[in-house]
């Protein structure tokens, strides 16, 4: 399968994504947007994986690749192409689509449980339990396309994850992040440790390795069940 990522800044990495397709042999591809890097033809990959990063969806002045960006996450969805979002690559995804995207009434930093709706969603039903611990590092949030389904929520985010099928696929949390990337998100972005209700501080979020051998898990499951769904 070949599998290409959209990566926004230089500190937010895959994380356990690339291990997981490396492992399984796949043909993994990336484009820096950050560096001017150019963008394969969509008719080249089998799945798009769109990552996280600071900015926002409608900061197309200060990061003039964002346009381009769209027009191509538009592409891939649309030429039946497989596509994951994550935090900002999820309200990419939303927003190509049409559904709004704007600031959440909370900042959410750190780890903090999602309830996952297995009625909305049967098909994640023996693939994400009903209750997981997830890492967050947003400020926005979007809402539900058009034909899609919201499969999760947060104290903090109502709208924590959707899909539409089995082939598009947007979580506003991230279950791919590692202990290493965790410190560079910290260490990029301190000055957003306000503190505030939903934002812990930096040793509460690296106090438990486990946390993240159990999220990264749940990414692996989830992935490989798309991967079977789209085979």
């Amino acid at each position: 399968m070949r599998i290409h990522y959209l990566q926004h800044v230089p500190y937010e990495g895959p994380g356990c994504i690339e291990t997981h397709f490396r492992s399984r042999g796949h043909d993994l591809t990336s484009s820096h947007l950050y560096l001017g890097q150019g963008l394969p033809q969509v008719g080249t990959i089998d799945w798009l994986v769109v990552l996280g990063g600071p900015m926002g969806v409608h900061d197309e002045m200060a990061c003039t690749w964002l346009k381009r960006e769209k027009l191509y996450i538009r592409e891939a969805i649309f030429s039946g192409r497989m596509v994951l979002g994550i935090c900002l690559g999820a309200q990419l995804i939303a927003d190509v689509l049409g559904a709004g995207v704007r600031g959440g009434a909370y900042r959410e930093i750190g780890w903090f449980p999602v309830e996952i709706d297995h009625g909305a969603a049967p098909l994640l039903r023996g693939v994400l339990p009903g209750k997981i611990e997830a890492f967050h590092w947003h400020g926005d949030t979007f809402d539900i396309p058009e034909n899609a389904v919201r499969f999760a929520s947060s104290d903090a985010c109502a709208n924590q994850g959707f899909m539409m099928g089995n082939r598009i696929v947007g979580l506003q949390f991230h279950l791919e992040t590692t202990p290493a990337s965790a410190r560079s998100l910290i260490r990029n972005c301190r000055d957003e440790l306000d503190g505030s209700r939903f934002v812990q501080t930096e040793k509460e979020m690296l106090a438990c390795g486990e946390r993240f051998t159990l999220a990264n898990e749940l990414m692996g499951t989830l992935l490989r069940q798309m991967e079977e769904w789209n085979s």
